[in-house]
């Protein structure tokens, strides 16, 4: 998934004041450009359009030379910024990603993961997932994130006006929805396992979000699971999926729908869990592990910062002496909330 990256990582004795005393962290971040939406907003509701016009031409020069040989420079940039948004958050969709505060300034022009501050990974299946405790409204919930994407693209693409024409800029922002879409799409076939697209597949993947709504399995867990399915498994050899629910009927039903897909492309056991495995995570970063890192580390105790950082380098790899951080959070932590400073 696109995104900055950290570089560094500082701690001070330092007093903040948020929601509490804490003490003082910095995190470094490093991008190709850390140009935002916003800085484009912040020129053209400024009534300055020189400057506005020099930013534009210095990021299709820099960052989208490819568009400098098109008919129209500017309107082929602001469409490969459109394609490249509706992608990123395609892919944060497709495995559960939060972030938190999508505000415009916290938007790339690149495409790129920026400015995700009280971010996290929706553990328990709930569509309408909050992440960012201020969020009281559910603004950036979970399966709002694709809509107010589209709404900052809007904002950014309107000032553009003076240069673009508005039936171009519209053609623009309306293929926003398609392709993220067609990317969700072919995400979830990935994470199905599936290697076609076939009639039925729309209503197999709308059932299957109805159960998961329903039921609020944890998400990261069960594309997991799934991904270890026989496809012959018995009412058994399911045991590991239908646990994760509490109408295991209703698993039970999804799962022979499920297995009949599979066979409908013969599908082989083996390659479809290598398949599975490598877009379904079995790591993720969940807020009790980093709350237990943060307890640590405020006692100068950084070594569960460390295990961490090793663990969640490679996501996607089993590490069995790493499973139990796998596991949903315990009850201790099923209420904690994550703010802007953390």
């Amino acid at each position: 998934i696109p995104t900055t990256r950290a570089l560094a990582l500082f701690a001070s004795d330092a007093p903040i004041y948020r929601e509490e005393v804490e003490t003082a962290a910095l995190v470094v971040r490093m991008a190709p450009s850390h140009i935002r939406f916003g800085s484009f907003e912040h020129f053209y509701h400024g009534g300055k359009h020189e400057e506005l016009k020099q930013l534009i031409d210095f990021t299709i020069e820099h960052y989208y030379p490819e568009c400098l040989d098109a008919d129209k420079p500017v309107l082929a940039f602001i469409q490969a910024v459109v394609e490249r948004t509706a992608k990123m958050i395609a892919k944060w969709q497709a495995v559960g990603f939060c972030h938190g505060v999508m505000n415009t300034d916290n938007m790339s022009v690149l495409g790129l993961t920026l400015d995700y501050g009280p971010f996290g990974f929706m553990e328990a299946w709930d569509a309408g997932h909050v992440c960012n405790h201020s969020d009281h409204q559910g603004r950036y919930a979970f399966n709002q994130q694709p809509q107010i994407g589209q709404w900052n693209l809007i904002a950014w693409i309107s000032c553009f006006l003076p240069w673009v024409e508005e039936a171009d800029a519209r053609d623009a922002i309306a293929q926003y929805s398609p392709l993220l879409n067609a990317e969700y799409e072919a995400l979830l076939h990935e994470k199905l396992g599936l290697k076609t697209t076939q009639d039925g597949d729309e209503d197999l993947i709308a059932d299957l979000f109805k159960l998961l709504q329903d039921n609020h399995p944890d998400h990261t867990n069960f594309y997991r699971a799934l991904s270890h399915l026989p496809q012959n498994a018995d009412r058994l050899e399911r045991a590991p999926i239908t646990d994760l629910f509490v109408n295991r009927d209703g698993a039970h039903q999804w799962l022979d729908d499920y297995q009949q897909r599979l066979q409908l492309e013969s599908s082989e056991d083996a390659q479809r869990h290598i398949r599975m495995q490598v877009v379904n995570p079995k790591y993720i970063l969940r807020n009790y592990l980093a709350q237990q890192a943060i307890d640590k580390a405020e006692e100068k105790d950084y070594s569960e910062i460390e295990v961490l950082l090793k663990l969640l380098s490679q996501p996607f790899d089993e590490q069995p002496e790493m499973h139990d951080y796998a596991k949903p959070a315990p009850d201790w932590a099923k209420s904690l909330a994550v703010s802007c400073s953390s």
